[in-house]
């Protein structure tokens, strides 16, 4: 039986299933495949479709489900559906024509420009953010990448895969013991000890930033052989002064003025030390008034 506000029957959903195959695939996660499900009606949505049984992961479906179903926000992946029985387990999302921030990025022929990167920075932001400061528990994500970025048609970027997401129930128990996430965005301290917080998000993020701004993912060749990862690359070129030369060379249009202002935030948010990096409430109000803000000297450069 399938739960949600989808507007087909569950008879109808099941019939669709029988016809998925490895065509349809377009996305695969940790803890399941994702699918392109059409309907009669033209509808598409993203099918999200566990295969592994155990008790564990019964725990993060059922978490999944039950962060999902109560959240609802311009910049997180919207949960149509879902089915949880022991013989199907099942989640049916919005389906995001864009596809992965990672895909588009590293995979992709075609370039995003310098107001695409802004815009996707800026909405992920405000999902996180959301995540952090407006859900009621708080909500970490735990596991902020650019497979979990995904775009629509316009490349307004959202948050997907709260599979990981750990509630914080209230101000005693906002540390978690458990370490997910994928290598190359985690935060110094959640691979040493194992505590996520939402400092670890923030972390993630900033790592996020940096590819987003270079096209180059966090544990690329080329910082691997000097025995570095991004953030580690960001800060020998900052040792040189040459912070900018992050940049991705074949993005065009970049501002001199919103890239520093970029690299100050994402510097920010990659601290080792979590109190020094910012909230994304602030670091959502950072973008907004730093970058997203036309520099006054934009205008007197254009004279």
């Amino acid at each position: 039986m399938f739960h949600g506000d989808l507007p087909y029957s569950s008879k109808d959903i099941l019939k669709k299933l029988e016809t998925i195959d490895e065509e349809n695939i377009i996305g695969a996660g940790g803890f399941g495949t994702v699918y392109k499900l059409a309907m009669d009606d033209g509808n598409v949505f993203a099918l999200k479709r566990i295969v592994k049984t155990n008790e564990g992961l019964d725990r993060f479906f059922d978490r999944e489900l039950e962060i999902l179903g109560s959240v609802k926000h311009r910049y997180l992946v919207n949960l149509r559906g879902y089915c949880n029985s022991p013989s199907s387990k099942l989640l049916i999302y919005d389906y995001l024509q864009g596809g992965s921030l990672d895909e588009v990025l590293h995979e992709k022929s075609e370039q995003l420009d310098w107001d695409a990167r802004i815009n996707i920075i800026l909405g992920a932001a405000k999902g996180l953010s959301y995540l952090h400061h407006d859900c009621s528990p708080r909500i970490i994500h735990r596991d902020i990448k650019s497979s979990n970025i995904l775009l629509d048609g316009s490349f307004e970027a959202r948050v997907s895969d709260f599979g990981l997401a750990k509630l914080l129930e209230d101000e005693e128990s906002h540390i978690t013991t458990i370490v997910a996430g994928t290598f190359g965005y985690l935060a110094p301290e959640y691979m040493q000890f194992g505590r996520a917080t939402e400092k670890t998000d923030v972390y993630s993020f900033g790592v996020l930033v940096l590819e987003i701004l270079s096209g180059k993912r966090p544990t690329d060749a080329s910082f691997i052989e000097k025995g570095l990862n991004i953030v580690g690359w960001l800060n020998f070129l900052a040792s040189e002064n040459r912070e900018r030369e992050i940049v991705d060379l074949n993005c065009e249009g970049v501002q001199t003025e919103t890239l520093d202002a970029l690299l100050s935030l994402a510097k920010q948010c990659v601290s080792s030390s979590p109190e020094e990096r910012p909230t994304m409430h602030r670091v959502v109000h950072m973008l907004e008034s730093d970058v997203i803000t036309p520099c006054p000297s934009d205008f007197y450069d254009s004279e």
